[in-house]
Formats: C-alpha cells, sequence, structure tokens
C-alpha cells in the first residue's frame, strides 16, 4: 500500500466524519460556526481507531479495518463527548451509528467494487 493511498484513506475517512458533523449541525439548525465542537469527538475517535488497529497496514478492508474504524469512531465519539459534557441521547447514538456507518464502511465497499470491476476488466496475459 502506498502512503499516498495511506494518505487518502485517512483523508476519505476525517472528510467523512467532518461531513457527518456538519449534516448533524445543519440538520438541527446550529451553525457551522461551533462545528469544531462536535467534530473533535469523533475525529478522536477516529484517531483511536486507526491507531488501535493500525489501520495504515490495511486501510480500505471492510473487515477487520473498516468495521473496527467504525467502532471506535461511534463509541470513541460518544465516550468524549460525554467526558466533555455534551450530551449523548439515545436517538442520537443511533443515528451516529448508522450514518458513521455508512460513511466510513461505504466508501470502502465502493472502492472493493471498482477494484473487483478493474480486475475482471484487466486484459488476460499472452
Amino acid at each position: 500500500m502506498s502512503r499516498s493511498s495511506i494518505g487518502t484513506a485517512v483523508a476519505l475517512d476525517a472528510t467523512l466524519v467532518l461531513a457527518f458533523a456538519a449534516i448533524g449541525r445543519l440538520s438541527h439548525g446550529e451553525s457551522l460556526a461551533g462545528l469544531g465542537v462536535t467534530y473533535w469527538p469523533f475525529l478522536g475517535g477516529l484517531i483511536i481507531g486507526w491507531l488501535v488497529l493500525r489501520a495504515w497496514r490495511h486501510p480500505r478492508r471492510i473487515v477487520w479495518t473498516g468495521l473496527g474504524i467504525w467502532i471506535a469512531t461511534v463509541a470513541g465519539g460518544l465516550l468524549l463527548r460525554l467526558a466533555s459534557g455534551q450530551g449523548v441521547q439515545l436517538s442520537f447514538a443511533i443515528v451516529t451509528t448508522i450514518v458513521l456507518g455508512l460513511f466510513l464502511l461505504g466508501w470502502r465497499a465502493v472502492a472493493a467494487l471498482l477494484r473487483r470491476r478493474d480486475r475482471q476488466h484487466m486484459p488476460a496475459a499472452a
């Protein structure tokens, strides 16, 4: 895995977590001025997931990397929100789990489909 591929995977994960935070704020009528307050706990969970799983070894795998990063991002983000005095309602935890699952596993699933398609369309060696 090249450094640029790893960098792309990290950037995609962080960007999608940022998008989750922005969508959440906007859907509740909050301004993006406080985006960092919503973003940092989940970014922290994402970083923890990447480090614990050593995700740089296989960043595009759905199983175990993607699932582990998803769980770490959700659990870490919710726990960091609680520790910092931000609220965590059950409905928020459910939506967080679903949306981050779609985002963090979704791009990996699309990448896997594209890789499979590319392999099927490669010319056979003569």
